[in-house]
């Protein structure tokens, strides 16, 4: 295992993107210059240091963004919606002219490798581009009715405000799934970041901001820093939030759901998982070695499709244990700024004991720990990617812990595995890895993966945002980015016009009556 500990120089970076010593935590029509709240530090997860400071939002500010987003909600939504691309598109571009700059600030901010940090940037971009299509395709459906002379046909209109709940792990990609495809669809946004990651949110609001600017368009997009029992608790409470889309843990999903469901609001959930990949027989044990690897130690496994349950076929599970072993050996943990680096740090020094304490209990339950699992005594927030191998029964394995742990189970059959990957509380993304095409299609059965998302011979992270993307059961259900998930973002109506100057009643029904 080779460590690298370069340093990196953020100075001019942070510059570029509008980050101060102290910055303002939240932000509507204009950023308000001192907000109420307390002192919000940023540490770099690579060395401990001080980045810069956020001060945070009370309800005084909550009060001021949401009232003014509520008011500008009321023009943009009347905005024709090929306009409201136009404005997504220049911010895809103003992000484009940004993307190394804020890809690096991911990176030294939450501490993934720069290259993924830049990767996010570019899902952000990407996004933009799929919002700018669909702002001239949000296509409704026309229906023949049973009444002569009548036209039925359903449309859609915007929700108005919706509030967007992001988690550390992607605070830049997440935050454009919901807030891009939202703007098209005509509503107004209200950002409540992650608290451990305020800067990368100060930053794209800046971005926002310029482009906003030009067309005298303030408040589509709107930022509020501050804590959980402030900012969060009043965003779930608030009638006018249409929809509230969170991101994180089930414990936290579960809570967002029954408050904002007690008001009869939409919620849009993308919560935990804890993702398994099926390698059969027969598979290109190379494709699935490099995919695995990719997986379960890419964004040192603080990804919700990180793969923490490997099953692997009794055939082949030997050896492709010992290629993996030796394959994480060659891993390089580090500063994650330096291009040679492909781990970099948790988060925190709270997820390292949070990984430390479950190795601890695999060890007491029974777990053979065949690599990793300690920390590095160096600055910052580093350990390394550890390989378990476990009996399927193990109940941990039904636990997400956020951390590179990657639990190794051997299977003889396609029934026994598929029953043993089903048999977790979540469900986000799943693979398999065969040549066999009947494996393949039984994976991919309604008696196969019980997931949101199901690959065969790709690995469960790297989704492509053509896709909807989210999961099933534990997971929250929820659907973000592709496909026709912007239906989230908007109400249907159903129209019918009768132009027959008669009044037939549906269902045949007569109710005859003279009138005057």
């Amino acid at each position: 295992m080779a460590v690298t500990n370069k340093k990196p120089r953020v100075e001019e970076i942070l510059k570029r993107l509008g980050i101060e010593p102290v910055n303002s935590g939240a932000c509507g029509t204009e950023w308000i210059a001192h907000p109420a709240g307390e002192e919000l530090s940023s540490f770099n997860p690579a060395s401990g240091e001080l980045i810069a400071r956020v001060r945070t939002a009370l309800e005084e500010d909550y009060d001021e963004v949401t009232y003014g987003a509520a008011k500008v909600a009321q023009r943009w939504r009347m905005e024709p919606a090929p306009r409201r691309g136009q404005i997504i598109r220049e911010m895809g571009d103003a992000l484009r002219e940004a993307k190394d700059d804020l890809g690096a600030l991911v990176s030294l901010e939450m501490g993934k490798i720069l290259a993924e940090g830049r990767g996010e940037v570019q899902e952000m971009i990407d996004i933009a581009d799929f919002a700018v299509g669909l702002s001239r395709q949000l296509y409704g459906l026309t229906m023949p009715s049973e009444r002569p002379g009548h036209r039925m046909y359903e449309q859609w209109h915007p929700l108005g405000m919706i509030g967007v709940i992001t988690a550390f792990n992607f605070p830049v990609a997440v935050w454009s799934w919901n807030a891009l495809i939202a703007a098209v669809c005509g509503d107004v946004v209200v950002w409540k970041p992650s608290t451990k990651v305020p800067l990368t949110a100060v930053a794209v609001q800046h971005i926002c901001n310029r482009v906003l600017e030009r067309h005298g368009r303030q408040g589509v997009f709107n930022l509020l820093i501050g804590a959980d029992e402030v900012v969060g608790r009043r965003m779930l409470e608030d009638r006018r939030m249409a929809l509230i889309s969170a991101t994180g843990s089930t414990r936290m999903g579960r809570h967002v759901a029954q408050v904002v469901g007690a008001r009869l609001g939409r919620t849009l959930l993308e919560l935990g998982g804890n993702n398994g990949v099926i390698v059969m027989a027969d598979a290109d044990l190379g494709l699935a070695l490099r995919a695995v690897l990719f997986g379960a130690v890419g964004t040192a496994g603080q990804r919700c499709t990180t793969i923490r349950r490997l099953f692997l076929h009794r055939g082949i599970a030997g050896e492709f244990t010992a290629r993996l072993v030796e394959a994480y050996k060659q891993v390089r943990i580090g500063d994650p700024l330096d291009p040679e680096t492909l781990m970099g740090p948790l988060v925190d020094e709270e997820a390292v004991k949070m990984m430390l304490h479950a190795i601890e209990r695999i060890e007491e339950a029974g777990g053979e720990v065949v690599y990793g699992g300690r920390r590095f005594h160096l600055p910052g927030h580093f350990v390394e990617p550890a390989i378990v191998k476990a009996n399927p029964r193990l109940s941990l394995m039904k636990e997400e812990t956020f951390a590179p742990i990657l639990y190794v189970v051997e299977f003889d059959s396609l029934d026994e595995v598929i029953e043993w990957h089903n048999a977790v509380p979540q469900g986000l993304s799943s693979a398999m890895f065969t040549r066999d095409l009947v494996a393949a299609e039984t994976f991919l059965s309604a008696r196969g993966s019980d997931c949101g998302i199901a690959n065969i011979n790709i690995g469960t992270s790297g989704a492509e945002i053509g896709g909807a993307f989210g999961g099933e059961k534990e997971t929250g259900g929820g659907r973000e980015s592709g496909s026709d998930a912007w239906k989230a973002y908007m109400r249907r109506q159903t129209v019918t016009v009768n132009w027959s100057g008669e009044l037939p009643l549906a269902q045949g029904i007569s109710f005859d009556l003279e009138t005057t």
